[in-house]
């Protein structure tokens, strides 16, 4: 197996660095929940609904009810009963903070509680018996307990059972098939009508394949609609089980329009990867598209804590080899952010004659090549005995998101030595990058992006890719070091990838995952400008009077 012998030499800078930090600070007054709440900015969900025909307007309602109903489940899988929480909300504030947080606990906070009497997250939300350790159910011989698919409780004598998400939530999963049903009765573009009908026999059967192989294959939709239990992050245990959410979007053809010639450019870029051979050995599907989207309701997992910008999908691996995936970049939302947190950090701590080089073009750019890095590298580990998810266990979101994070950096770079971006300045996205850095590293080592950030900061810090001035607190970016140290990060995500390697991926995620007292600092810093952590949605059918 590949050696990665700067990764030590990275380590022990580290350490030596954390040992000798005489970086002293006062300890930030603990904010209110009231202020917690405040900080985030709120945004309406909207878009021009007179793209899409009057059939597909007449869908609308049906998919709002329909990604209720994965709100509702998802408070089931991270909290319990919602009613039961909320009832013990002292103010409206706290009732939007337990909202924001789908539970008591602050997820860009380290999950800390800010209820009185609650006590710690259970790592494993409420997938687990929350008296289950980890001796027992590695020790419990059951074929379906790592399914994504499954809920694990105890029967009447104490024992480990495995439940199905259809059974476990049959009621509710039953409402929301109907849901589907009827909209794809309504649906005109028949590739629309095909995944809607499968995906509602997805829902009652936890068997996804078929219809993440509709979605694969519809290229003609106005209306998507993005339904199910898809991502493991809100298992922080062992990382196997997908949370219920849902997304309804509106295309936008001008944007997608411009987006369509890289998706081609896969097979390419995964031929071309800085790493070892072994570790690019898989081809992507041919079949994967980029598309740009207004988002108009978001639901369950993706609307918990910090929002989704961008989404690439589907997860399964086997799909992937088959059909590539999709890359889906939610304009709006993404713009929101751009304007009411990257911007206001930027003039922060973004070196005064670099703010320039701080764009919207700069930022979709990165966040849409993060999203086609997920589908670079390997799904499989090198030795072919299982997938990168399940070797690499708990930390796979964090090595997974930190990959796809500078992975995506390198794909701009890459593409513009291919002269496919056409005339532009890499510092644009190489400062814009450092800016997101800030950004995202404030919600905390609860969340997969959060504890990516750090890793990159500091290994950028390590190799010299920036430097801070003393006197401004301000961070300028050093172009050709910035460069050397996305290379070198993306062979060892990679690499730890290919190898399955749980045990450097702990060590990485230890070494390097948590924020030290320098960049709290400046993370103290931002908060005290007042510029928001992340968004609230004002959303919903209301928004829309005219299809209620």
């Amino acid at each position: 197996m590949k050696k990665i012998y700067y990764s030590l030499l990275v380590f022990t800078s580290l350490l030596v660095a954390a040992c000798n930090s005489k970086v002293q600070k006062e300890e930030p007054m603990e904010m209110s929940v009231e202020q917690k709440a405040e900080s985030f900015a709120t945004f309406k969900l909207t878009t021009d609904l007179s793209v899409l025909t009057e059939h597909e307007r007449q869908m609308l309602p049906l998919l709002f009810k329909a990604a209720k109903i994965m709100d509702d489940l998802f408070w089931k899988e991270a909290y319990g009963d919602q009613n039961e929480i909320l009832a013990k909300s002292t103010s409206e504030a706290m009732t939007k903070f337990i909202e924001i947080n789908y539970g008591p606990w602050e997820r860009l906070n380290d999950n800390k509680p800010f209820v009185d009497g609650v006590g710690p997250k259970p790592a494993g939300a409420r997938f687990y018996p929350v008296d289950m350790t980890k001796e027992e159910f590695e020790a419990w011989d059951e074929p379906t307990k790592n399914s994504l698919y499954t809920i694990v409780t105890r029967d009447s004598l104490g024992q480990l059972r495995s439940v199905p998400y259809h059974i476990a939530f049959a009621t509710e999963i039953k409402e929301a098939a109907d849901y589907l049903r009827q909209a794809a009765a309504l649906a005109d573009e028949p590739g629309l009508k095909k995944y809607l009908e499968l995906r509602a026999d997805a829902l009652l059967s936890d068997d996804y394949y078929a219809s993440d192989m509709a979605w694969m294959e519809m290229k003609n939709n106005i209306i998507d609609f993005v339904v199910g239990p898809i991502e493991s992050y809100e298992d922080q245990l062992f990382g196997y089980k997908a949370s219920h959410e849902a997304y309804i979007l509106v295309k936008d053809k001008a944007w997608s329009a411009r987006l369509d010639k890289f998706a081609a450019l896969l097979p390419e870029l995964q031929r071309a990867l800085p790493c070892g051979a072994p570790y690019k050995s898989e081809m992507p599907g041919s079949d994967s598209d980029l598309n740009a989207y207004d988002v108009i309701y978001y639901a369950g997992d993706c609307n918990a804590g910090s929002k989704t910008i961008a989404i690439n999908l589907p997860n399964d691996e086997k799909v992937r080899a088959e059909k590539g995936s999709r890359k889906l970049q939610l304009k709006n939302a993404m713009q929101a952010k751009f304007e009411k947190i990257l911007v206001p950090i930027s003039n922060l701590l973004i070196a005064e004659d670099q703010r320039q080089h701080v764009t919207f073009d700069a930022f979709f750019e990165n966040t849409m090549f993060h999203e086609v890095a997920h589908g670079l590298g390997l799904g499989n580990t090198i030795d072919g005995t299982k997938t990168v998810r399940q070797a690499l266990r708990n930390t796979y979101t964090s090595i997974e998101e930190g990959k796809a994070d500078i992975l995506g950096l390198w794909v701009v770079s890459k593409l513009n030595e291919m002269g496919e971006l056409g005339d532009k300045d890499l510092m644009d996205n190489f400062v814009t990058f450092m800016a997101g850095i800030f950004r995202s590293v404030r919600f905390g080592a609860g969340s997969a992006h959060g504890k990516a950030n750090m890793i990159r900061f500091y290994f950028f810090q390590s190799l010299g890719a920036f430097e801070r001035d003393e006197l401004t607190g301000t961070y300028r970016v050093k172009f050709e070091k910035m460069k050397e140290a996305m290379m070198k990060l993306s062979d060892l995500l990679l690499t730890i990838q290919g190898n399955g390697d749980y045990a450097q991926a702990v060590e990485l995620i230890e070494q390097m995952g948590t924020i030290r007292d320098d960049l709290q600092a400046d993370l103290d810093r931002i908060n005290a400008e007042g510029i928001p952590v992340d968004i609230v949605f004002q959303q919903g059918p209301g928004i829309f009077g005219q299809i209620q």
